[in-house]
């Protein structure tokens, strides 16, 4: 049975949640023992229990709530933050205001708890917006800033907002690993059709090119056809040579990579991708590995003057003749040489069809390599072919 690789969605935050559920539950009975010390203490103990049993039953029944981010919903950190708020507001109603003025809220630290969902969540900015009114209860509950009471609030909102940042991070560079393993997944899956492709279809079109051209006739035909798409398709399962544009949006479900159109204008373009076209059964194309970069329309015009050569050499050497086009990427200027296999151009004849009013090769290739500041040599010698060296600067620019 063939083996399919899918990637699976990870969550580096999932140890975070798991933390806060461990948090919650342990600074829920911290709260509790912590008023069971200070019973005796309490000038209304009532109002202390009926709020530690709310607490415990609350905490208890919403730990599935703090499992994930899907299920910590916006309805329930409000409701959660309301019921740390409220402890820390009706601690004088369970002592006096002089015996608490020190000592802890109600709620004591679990109110971080509530503060450290919306960190998760949300990030650092819900993080700085729980952290407000947990510090506003405080102080109206203390009646002035003790010095205590600050350093506790800016260390909640500190640590608060600091978790927050970590998890926007962590989520981010999730989303780019998953967009990675994608990536990875889709090119072995590609090289596996690739290697299927060749060991059958690349390989029965090249033998019906070669058979077609014994038998000859109408077999010789459809070999030459049955070449040229063994070209398109080698090119096409090697990865391509025209690529399509991305870009990443990052969202909460993950990376989203779309294919966009390539804009017109002046930046760089490979131009392997422009000359890539021309290539077939009886034209080769010998290019670097690395992308050979020039401004848009001066690439447009190398790879139109490209266009031209070739048309002549199927217009004067003959359907059967072959072409070669050799791309040379030069620290200052990129060169194109264009070779055939014809029977050249006799002496004389290029300024004979020039008188003639036919300027295919002044204006459609010298004329368009003058204008980029580039210039094209022809070397033709009778029956033994033509070559055409096209040379472009790399700051080229059209219609200067």
């Amino acid at each position: 049975m063939a083996r399919r690789e899918r990637v699976m969605r990870m969550s580096v935050e999932l140890p975070l949640w798991r933390a806060l559920t461990g948090y919650r539950v342990l600074t829920m009975l911290y709260a509790i023992g912590l008023g069971v010390t200070r019973y005796g203490l309490y000038a209304r103990p009532w109002v202390a229990v009926c709020y530690f049993a709310v607490l415990s039953v609350w905490t208890l029944a919403t730990l599935p709530r703090v499992r994930n981010a899907a299920n910590c919903t916006k309805r329930f950190l409000a409701v959660d933050l309301t019921i740390a708020l409220t402890g820390v507001l009706i601690t004088p109603l369970a002592d006096s205001h002089q015996r608490i003025a020190g000592g802890p809220t109600l709620p004591s630290i679990w109110t971080a708890g509530a503060v450290l969902a919306f960190a998760i969540k949300g990030g650092w900015r819900w993080a700085a917006v729980a952290a407000t009114p947990v510090a506003l209860a405080n102080l109206v509950e203390r009646g002035h800033p003790a010095r205590d009471t600050v350093h506790s609030l800016i260390l909640l909102w500190v640590a608060s907002i600091a978790i927050g940042y970590v998890v926007e991070v962590a989520r981010a560079s999730e989303r780019t690993l998953a967009r990675a393993l994608e990536i990875e997944a889709a090119t072995r899956e590609r090289e596996r059709l690739a290697r299927d492709i060749h060991d059958g279809v690349l390989q029965v079109l090249a033998m019906v090119q070669r058979r077609g051209a014994v038998i000859g006739g109408e077999a010789a035909e459809l070999g030459r056809l049955a070449g040229e798409q063994e070209v398109a398709l080698r090119t096409l399962v090697s990865g391509g040579l025209l690529p399509v544009s991305r870009v990443s949006e990052d969202a909460a479900a993950g990376a989203v990579v779309r294919a966009v159109e390539e804009p017109d204008g002046d930046g760089p373009i490979d131009l392997r991708t422009l000359l890539a076209p021309y290539a077939g059964a009886r034209v080769s194309l010998a290019e670097p590995g690395a992308p050979v970069g020039l401004p848009r329309p001066a690439a447009r015009e190398l790879a139109a003057a490209v266009g031209a050569a070739l048309d002549n050499v199927r217009r004067h050497a003959g359907e059967r003749a072959r072409a070669w086009i050799l791309v040379e990427d030069e620290p200052d200027e990129v060169v194109v040489t264009v070779r055939d296999d014809g029977p050249g151009i006799p002496e004389g004849r290029l300024a004979q069809a020039e008188g003639e009013g036919r300027l295919g090769v002044a204006q459609s290739i010298r004329g368009r390599l003058r204008d980029l500041g580039g210039s094209a040599e022809l070397v033709s010698v009778p029956g033994q072919g033509t070559e055409v060296e096209l040379k472009v600067p790399k700051n080229a620019k059209a219609g200067r």
